[in-house]
């Protein structure tokens, strides 16, 4: 299945602009990100990979990369509550402790782990 990866992290778009689809929200937040994804999966987008993946909680970083289905087609319910429930969960983290103003080191670590996330699950999908 042909995907498209949404991210807020360079790092990401910068490794796959050149093999796959990638929507890049360069000023967006972890939330943002979330919220963009939920609007596709309205729009007949299917969520390939979880939302929360990773052992980083959403108020420790600000990056996040998901993918989706490129093509649309039958809505998947699945997919919009793990994301709905990706977001309540979300914005409890959030609003319990708001993500610090990392130094530059800390934040490009933050990319690094999401980088890696994407790597890994695209070998499992077989995109590269």
């Amino acid at each position: 299945m042909k995907s498209i990866i949404i991210t807020n992290n360079e790092k990401v778009y910068n490794k796959f602009i050149k093999i796959m689809d990638v929507v890049y929200l360069e000023e967006s937040n972890y939330l943002d990100i979330l919220l963009y994804v939920r609007d596709k999966i309205h729009d007949g987008h299917k969520l390939l990979t979880h939302p929360l993946s990773g052992s980083i909680k959403p108020n420790e970083t600000p990056f996040k990369s998901i993918m989706i289905s490129s093509t649309t087609g039958e809505f998947d319910t699945q997919g919009l509550l793990i994301i709905e429930e990706s977001i309540l969960t979300a914005q409890k983290f959030i609003n319990n402790k708001p993500t610090p103003n990392w130094v530059e080191r800390v934040l490009d670590d933050f990319r690094v782990i999401d980088l890696s996330l994407m790597e890994n699950v695209i070998e499992k999908l077989g995109h590269i």
